[in-house]
């Protein structure tokens, strides 16, 4: 029971990587905050046996934000754990994309992030017991892709706020690390042609698509007190991508 005790929430916990984390962390004894603009993340916390509670939340809000971790609080008593998930996707080239479709990407991806962390960090420095927050990067914060702009902007934008936060709370013992996925075989995938699954498996060493369960056991590993030395650092879990 690497959570046993602790309190985490998880946004964009209504399905994929972050429904995957809030079952692993509730396995592993944590009481779990699904957060997620979407309302089956009520399904997700209805599944976890009454360690759970579902809010509805923007990350892009700062309000919303805060509204989380009052009800967290509320509802739990602390916050010990931050997994800051939430996210979109878009494939754009910079020269057909939208001033609007960039605003977007960055409120969420990294707007939604800093938030996340900006709120989680303010409760844990009130608590004076530490913390640890995960934050979901990708591959493509630290590599560029042809054709995706935005995206890529948002993610490096992650890793090295990730780093930023990390040395700077160090000192309080409050940890922040991200993950940085590759490709993974989660919802966002369901309507792809099987052709471009294919050619998305190529592209790393070991041959397929990762499976949200690895990405959320790279989390675990993070938020637990198995990473207590580890701060400041960006995790591939990405099967060889960025190796290459």
């Amino acid at each position: 029971m690497k959570l046993n005790g602790k309190v985490a929430i998880i946004t964009g916990g209504a399905s994929g990587i972050g429904a995957a984390t809030a079952k692993m962390f509730s396995d592993e004894g944590a009481k779990v905050v699904v957060a997620d603009f979407s309302e089956k993340g009520q399904e997700v916390a209805d599944s976890l046996f009454g360690n759970a509670i579902f809010v509805k939340t923007d990350v892009s809000k700062e309000d919303d934000i805060k509204n989380l971790i009052h009800k967290t609080v509320d509802q739990f008593g602390s916050v010990d754990i931050m997994f800051a998930n939430a996210g979109v996707g878009d494939a754009t080239p910079a020269h057909e994309l939208s001033m609007e479709d960039w605003q977007n990407m960055i409120d969420v991806n990294l707007t939604g992030v800093f938030l996340s962390n900006k709120h989680a960090i303010k409760q844990m420095l009130k608590q004076d017991k530490g913390g640890s927050i995960v934050n979901n990067a990708s591959i493509l914060g630290h590599v560029g892709q042809e054709g995706i702009t935005s995206y890529t902007a948002a993610k490096g934008g992650v890793v090295n706020l990730t780093r930023s936060l990390g040395v700077t709370y160090a000192k309080n013992g409050i940890r922040v690390n991200a993950v940085c996925p590759g490709y993974i075989d989660t919802p966002l995938l369901d309507e792809a042609p099987d052709e471009l699954k294919q050619q998305l498996a190529s592209l790393h060493p070991i041959g397929r698509l990762g499976t949200a369960e690895e990405v959320a056991k790279a989390v675990l590993f993070l938020a637990s007190d198995d990473a207590s030395f580890i701060t400041g650092a960006n995790l591939l879990v990405d099967g060889g991508y960025t190796a290459q």
